[in-house]
């Protein structure tokens, strides 16, 4: 082993990314963005773990002084509280774990009502009770049922992350992989033949999309053994849902792909898409209780609606025709993307 050949390289690697004047500052750049995200959608207040729905109110965020509640846990800094304005309204949410517990204000009776399946309802629902005992006499509130199918978190969470797996794919394998293509060459020896940029990034589009969704069905079986998913829907349904979301983002990863030179500085856009995509993107959570600005800058993001689609089918059993909006949204947005990218698109370095 040639330690100075080591050294050598070594130097000269650091030389490149160094000179490299875009990646170099977007990699101080990218995380205070990041932090900074993060400061303005949470606004500076105490986090709030627990997420309590409570109705008959107008608006959503709600003050906590309107609300009449025993006070241990109206006031207490971990819990926020949402408002809707009917019950049904709250009860949606509380099935879709979009909320933890759900409360009638001003109830004589204190009605509730709690997902049996959610860990964090569980322990809302002995807080609440517990309030009541201190503030009355040790009684527990009125349980009200929640009507229809209650949803297992996994089974809301697994779409998520089956989009997030399908995001990372599409993205870095078609926008950093073609990047690295045009850096090394290859593009500049593909433009010396018959080939058209629209044919090329056709091509790069469909295979991605066939290792996407051949993914797709290898980790949905194999999970599937293990956690025996509870699908309400069609799996058919689920499929195209996919399916089509997978052409959004793909095309999505072409816009990188079509000039981007440097292999650094590529790989900080990707993450500064990725990133605000599986926050604001109901991934891992859902973002009930959000500012409304967040939650419109959700709705302008492809894994968004591929994910309300799917799981309204494998939970609510919807068909195609009732998640038509985001299909239609999605198919709209993979066309806008292709054919930014194929305007864009460059052979050369």
């Amino acid at each position: 082993m040639n330690f100075k050949r080591i050294w050598i390289m070594f130097k000269a690697r650091n030389y490149e990314f160094f000179r490299d004047r875009a990646a170099f500052g977007w990699n101080f750049l990218f995380p205070f963005l990041i932090i900074a995200g993060f400061a303005i959608i949470f606004g500076g207040k105490e986090y709030s773990d627990y997420k309590v729905g409570v109705f008959p109110l107008a608006q959503k965020k709600t003050d906590k002084t309107t609300l009449q509640l025993p006070d241990s846990f109206k006031n207490n800094k971990f819990i926020e509280f949402i408002g809707f304005q009917t019950e049904e309204d709250g009860i949606n949410r509380l099935k879709h774990h979009k909320i933890d517990f759900l409360l009638k204000n001003n109830s004589s009776d204190n009605a509730y009502w709690v997902n049996e399946t959610s860990p964090k309802g569980y322990f809302l629902e002995q807080l609440f009770n517990g309030s009541i005992a201190l503030k009355d006499h040790p009684v527990n509130g009125l349980k009200g049922e929640v009507h229809g199918r209650e949803i297992r978190y996994i089974d809301w969470f697994f779409p998520g992350l089956l989009g997030m797996n399908m995001m990372f794919s599409a993205l870095w394998g078609v926008g950093y992989v073609v990047v690295r293509y045009r850096k090394n060459g290859v593009l500049k020896r593909l433009k010396a033949t018959p080939l058209t940029a629209v044919e090329y990034l056709t091509s790069q589009m469909l295979s991605r999309i066939f290792l996407l969704m051949f993914t797709l069905a290898v980790v949905w079986l194999g999970c599937d053994l293990f956690f025996s998913f509870e699908v309400v829907g069609s799996l058919v349904d689920i499929f195209i849902v996919f399916f089509i979301g997978s052409l959004s983002l793909t095309a999505l990863g072409l816009i990188l792909a079509s000039r981007g030179t440097s292999e650094e500085f590529t790989s900080g856009i990707l993450n500064f898409i990725t990133w605000p995509m599986m926050f604001l993107s109901e991934v891992w959570f859902s973002i009930e209780g959000a500012p409304q600005w967040v939650q419109t800058i959700s709705k302008a993001l492809p894994l968004t609606h591929m994910l309300s689609a799917a799981r309204k089918i494998m939970n609510d059993g919807a068909s195609l025709l009732d998640v038509h909006t985001e299909l239609e949204v999605m198919a709209v947005m993979a066309l806008v993307f292709l054919i930014i990218g194929a305007s864009l698109f460059s052979w050369n370095s």
